[in-house]
């Protein structure tokens, strides 16, 4: 009896698997009309304004097309506020111009409280 339903299971398992198809890859339909109906376009803006760490960092960028343009700053370590302006050329590629504000300031002495020089933690045994 065991071997009768192994048998049928084997016929019903053979019968689906000769019932489908077979996989036939296409290559995906397409047209010029469709790539330029879908460019990209898209805003975005984001900031972060840190008191405690006196950190402050953001970008902004804008896409219509072919035509990018942005822009992004940065809270340097010595004060000074970086900001790159950029826009996208599709002949000359990415274009930047960079600028500063502030003056760059140094603490007098490395030896500080507030020195951001790195000293490796002094070992702990207990």
């Amino acid at each position: 009896m065991l071997c009768f339903q192994v048998l049928l299971l084997l016929v019903v398992v053979a019968s689906a698997a000769a019932q489908r198809r077979p996989y036939a890859y296409r290559a995906p339909e397409s047209s010029e009309e469709s790539y330029e109906s879908s460019e990209a376009k898209y805003n975005f803006n984001w900031a972060v304004s840190d008191d405690s760490s006196s950190n402050e960092f953001g970008h902004q960028e804008a896409r219509d097309g072919d035509d990018t343009q942005g822009s992004y700053y940065v809270q340097l370590p010595d004060g000074r506020l970086q900001t790159v302006k950029y826009f996208v050329d599709g002949d000359s590629g990415y274009v930047a111009e960079v600028s500063y504000e502030g003056e760059a300031r140094y603490p007098d002495s490395y030896e500080s409280f507030e020195s951001r020089e790195y000293r490796a933690p002094r070992p702990v045994y207990g």
